[in-house]
């Protein structure tokens, strides 16, 4: 069997368990992932994660979101992508094991189309900023991937730059993001509309409005947003 089928059969393995195929790459030693047992470098990593709203529902499904337990996101993401590394003959990595804290959005740029925003977050010229890496799987063997896309960051033709210019506390400066003041903001009767539907900024983006996650994913990510606070 070729290379090429195998990586299909793993992408529709990762999408039927809940997971938006992220993009792969073949890992150079600059890219500082983890050596797999017995030290072998990975020949190829492949990122999975969240795009919009479709993977919400397989999740808000789950045993640990209906639970009550802490960390319900990190705990499925840590089952699921484990179950598939184990599968596949992967090495499942997560980008809240640490610290020290894996490269994943260094990752995520060899892996798709994605760049920095001026919110600091990564950007998708299809997703907008309405998306979400939950781990990776290193795979021993090098696997035959598709050219990767090389589309640029939709940024540099936004006019205006509306998400600058839309964040009520200014926590979004050209120093960087104040996560401070957005943390006090989202706790204060003033920023309930950003608890319930997500970062007045991040909504302000033109770029895949189409693809804004629901309430109940927003307001799950902001509420966490604030424990972790």
């Amino acid at each position: 069997m070729s290379a090429v089928p195998a990586l299909d059969e793993l992408r529709a393995d990762a999408e039927r368990a809940g997971l938006a195929w992220r993009g792969a790459f073949h890992p150079l030693a600059a890219d500082a992932v983890p050596p797999l047992e017995g030290g072998a470098r990975a020949g190829t990593l492949v990122l999975l994660g969240f795009v919009g709203g479709g993977e919400w529902p397989a999740f808000a499904a789950s045993a640990e979101y209906l639970d009550g337990g802490p960390d319900p996101l990190d705990r499925w993401s840590r089952r699921v992508i484990g179950a598939l590394g184990a599968r596949h003959g992967a090495a499942a990595l997560f980008p809240f094991d640490g610290p020290p804290w894996l490269p994943f959005q260094r990752w995520a740029v060899r892996a798709e189309a994605v760049h920095v925003s001026p919110l600091g977050v990564l950007i998708h010229p299809d997703w907008g900023l309405w998306h979400a890496y939950r781990g990776a799987l290193a795979l021993r063997a090098r696997i035959a991937l598709p050219p990767r896309d090389r589309r640029g960051s939709p940024c540099t033709t936004c006019v205006g730059r509306p998400c600058e210019r839309s964040c009520p506390v200014a926590a979004v400066t050209p120093a960087g993001y104040d996560a401070a003041a957005c943390a006090r903001h989202v706790a204060a009767p003033a920023g309930r509309d950003c608890l319930a539907e997500g970062c007045r900024a991040r909504r302000a983006c033109p770029v895949g409005a189409a693809h804004r996650y629901p309430a109940a994913q927003a307001g799950f990510h902001m509420r966490a947003f604030l424990r972790a606070r």
